[in-house]
């Protein structure tokens, strides 16, 4: 997140109205819900995840063992258990 002072983005009137209420103090003002995006959306992260996850149930289905899996993929038993009997 990035701080942006007021003054170069807001018009005066605002200012002077959002003064009334805070002044000299650091403010969030959240996103829009339609335009928030979720964890790793934008990195590419959130698709890496999912696609190691999705290789991880085919080699579970295909006979591997959850302590194969782990020692593959560098996880704890529980995560890959998660993994792989969650839908």
């Amino acid at each position: 997140m990035k701080y942006v002072k007021a003054t170069t983005i807001l018009p005066e009137k605002l200012i002077i109205e959002i003064q009334k209420y805070v002044q000299g103090e650091t403010i969030y003002i959240p996103k829009p819900k339609t335009t928030y995006q979720k964890w790793g959306t934008r990195s590419g992260g959130r698709k890496l995840i999912d696609d190691r996850n999705a290789s991880i149930k085919n080699a579970f289905k295909s006979g591997r063992t959850i302590d194969q899996l782990a020692e593959e993929y560098f996880l704890s038993t529980e995560t890959i258990k998660k993994i792989v009997y969650s839908k």
